[in-house]
This record gives structure tokens, C-alpha cells and sequence, in this order.
């Protein structure tokens, strides 16, 4: 088959190797769409690729076709799909693993406990970084016309959505309401949420280092109360019964499990930099922890729920304050240019519309 669609491909494990080049068109095969790219989100994940820290080819093959934020529109569909030609849609990142274990034989795959998914774009499955896409249907997620390209936040949103329902469940525990929330860091997951908290009728506060630009008029537009203080400032003047830890900065991760109110949930979806050392009184952490019945759990990755759940987020989102997320936007022929994270980037784009 001749080579004649653009895609942007790495060899993972190789620094420097990122390129944007021609490959084979897709075969659709039975169960699939055939998308027509529209649009990909950049994330630390695809610069940590391409730096050649992470990542894994598809077997047999040295390279990887980059992306897993996406949206599509699609051009063929088959037969009886609920989905047709037109529709958008965003793809879903992991594949549970071939031998499934007890949480991917449930569709829980983004709790899978050997290690053997697939991630498109990541590992071991080539991403939604090129022109055309082979998708299976049963991982596409119908995203709301209304939406049009802002569709592309339907896969940060999902981490989010995930995050609020394992929070949703331990508040349903509470012998009290928890009503108050802090979102440190207002990157593009910070910011969702704190929609998402929005959206639960949550008061919200959130934290960033960031003192002008779009940060803190988007924070607002939420009405939500901003900070750019230390953790224990926030903390102190918001009082929140739940913190959404989104930076990975250790020092506000630490700073957050110290400085809540008794009874407090606090779930931290940043992933921090390896190698770094903090002094840290564990002692009186733990102590924190114990004798206030706080709670600290972790959420990372989504499945097919949490993907619908997003979507439907999204699509009761104000499409102003959404389309202020995406302070980037950048053609396909100039698709390094995203890769290049700036001061003032919430969420950097790569347009796939007018690409040659």
C-alpha cells in the first residue's frame, strides 16, 4: 500500500527521533471507524516521548505514531454502529491486557493489576497522531457536535471525571457533607476540576503560581476564589473538605495532606519528577493523617465510563470558558511548535484541518 497520510512518529527510547512523516493509510477492519482527524492535545506525556524518557512501539515495529488526546469526525462506520459518517468522536486511551486480569475482565482496565495494557500513543499501540485513524467502535466516545474542536479535551477531562467519582464514593461515606473543595495547580487538569467541582455544586477554590494571564480569569469566570500563595494560605482561607492535588510539585503534594481539616479527602492526580528529595517529617504526616481520619488516594488513567462522563461534562460546559483552555493552537506542518511548553500555555492544540 503506497505511504500517503501524515502522521507524527517517534522511535520511543530515542531522544531527538520525533518527526512528522508519511505513512500507510489505515485498514478499517470489521468492527472499526475510519476517522479523519481534526484535532490533538499535547500533554507532559508526549513531550516526555519525545524526549525519549517513556514510551513503547508497537511490536514489531521501531516507531510509534504519537497522540492519545483526540477527536475525530467519522468517515466510515460498520454496519449497525451507533455511531455514522459525520459524527465526532474521542478515542479512548487504554486497552485492557490480552490475559485480562480480574480488573480488565470487568472493563476496569484502568485499574489493570499486571501491567499489561495498551495505551495508544504510549504503549504498544500507535496513537490518534496522524491524518487517518483506525479506531474499534467500542472505544470511540461520541462527543457533542456543539462542541466542534473543543471535543479535544474530551481525554483530560475523562482523568478528571475519574478522579471525582472516587471522591464521589468516599464522600458518600462522610457522616458529614463535604462541600468545600481546593484544586492546586490550574493546568488544563486543574481547571477541569474545578468545573467538575462546579458542576457538583461545590464551593471552589484554586491554587496556582500564576498571578495574571488566563489562570485566574478562568478560575473566576467558574466563580471560583483563586490563590497564588503557599498551600497552608489557601488551605486556610478556603477551609476545603477536599483538595484535587494537580502538580506534582512535592512540596504542595506533602503541604496539602498537612494542612487540611479533619476528615478531609485528598486526591492527588499529579505525577510527580523522579529524583528529587524533600525533608518531610513523616512522623507527624502520619500523625495528621491517623488522628484526623483524613483520606489520600491516587487517580490516574480512564476507562469507558469515565470518557462518557466527560463527555457529558464538556457538553454542559460554557463553550466560552472551555474554548479559553486552549491558549494554543498549532497547524500539523508546524507540530513541534506544541511540544514547546510556554509560561502562558494552559493546553496546546495540534490542528489537523488544512494539512497537505
Amino acid at each position: 500500500m503506497s505511504e500517503n497520510i501524515l502522521a507524527i512518529t517517534v522511535t520511543p527510547g530515542e531522544r531527538g527521533s520525533a518527526r512528522l512523516t508519511h505513512v500507510d493509510e489505515p485498514r478499517r477492519g470489521d468492527s472499526e471507524l475510519l476517522l479523519d482527524m481534526i484535532a490533538l492535545g499535547v500533554c507532559g506525556t508526549d513531550r516526555e516521548i519525545v524526549a525519549g524518557q517513556y514510551g513503547w512501539s508497537p511490536p514489531g515495529g521501531g516507531r510509534l505514531v504519537l497522540g492519545h488526546e483526540s477527536l475525530g469526525r467519522v468517515r466510515e462506520a460498520p454496519p449497525g454502529s451507533e455511531l455514522r459518517p459525520g459524527d465526532l468522536v474521542a478515542g479512548i486511551v487504554r486497552r485492557p491486557d490480552p490475559d485480562p486480569c480480574q480488573c480488565c475482565a470487568r472493563g476496569e482496565f484502568d485499574m489493570c493489576r499486571n501491567g499489561r495494557y495498551r495505551e495508544r500513543g504510549i504503549k504498544e499501540l500507535d496513537g490518534y497522531g496522524a491524518e487517518r485513524v483506525a479506531l474499534d467502535a467500542d472505544y470511540a466516545v461520541r462527543v457533542d457536535p456543539a462542541l466542534g474542536s473543543l471535543g479535544v479535551l474530551t481525554e483530560p477531562a475523562s482523568v478528571v471525571a475519574k478522579a471525582w467519582e472516587q471522591i464521589d464514593g468516599v464522600a458518600a461515606w462522610a457522616c458529614r457533607p463535604l462541600e468545600t473543595v481546593l484544586v492546586t495547580g490550574a493546568g488544563p487538569i486543574g481547571l477541569l476540576a474545578a468545573l467538575l467541582a462546579v458542576q457538583r455544586g461545590h464551593r471552589v477554590a484554586v491554587l496556582d503560581r500564576a498571578i495574571d494571564g488566563p489562570k485566574p480569569a478562568l478560575a473566576a469566570a467558574l466563580g471560583a476564589a483563586y490563590h497564588s500563595g503557599a498551600v497552608a494560605e489557601a488551605v486556610a482561607a478556603a477551609e476545603p473538605d477536599i483538595v484535587v492535588e494537580c502538580t506534582g510539585a512535592p512540596e504542595v503534594v506533602v503541604q496539602a495532606m498537612q494542612s487540611t481539616a479533619p476528615g478531609a479527602v485528598v486526591c492527588l492526580t499529579g505525577v510527580s519528577p523522579r529524583g528529587r528529595t524533600l525533608s518531610v517529617d513523616v512522623g507527624s504526616l502520619n500523625d495528621e493523617l491517623v488522628l484526623e481520619n483524613d483520606i489520600v488516594l491516587g487517580s490516574v488513567n480512564a476507562n469507558r465510563r469515565h470518557f462518557d462522563a466527560a463527555a457529558r461534562a464538556l457538553a454542559a460546559a460554557d463553550r466560552q470558558w472551555l474554548e479559553g483552555l486552549i491558549t494554543r493552537r498549532v497547524p500539523l506542518d508546524h507540530w513541534a511548535q506544541a511540544l514547546d511548553h510556554r509560561p502562558s500555555d494552559i493546553k496546546t492544540v495540534i490542528d489537523f484541518d488544512g494539512a497537505t
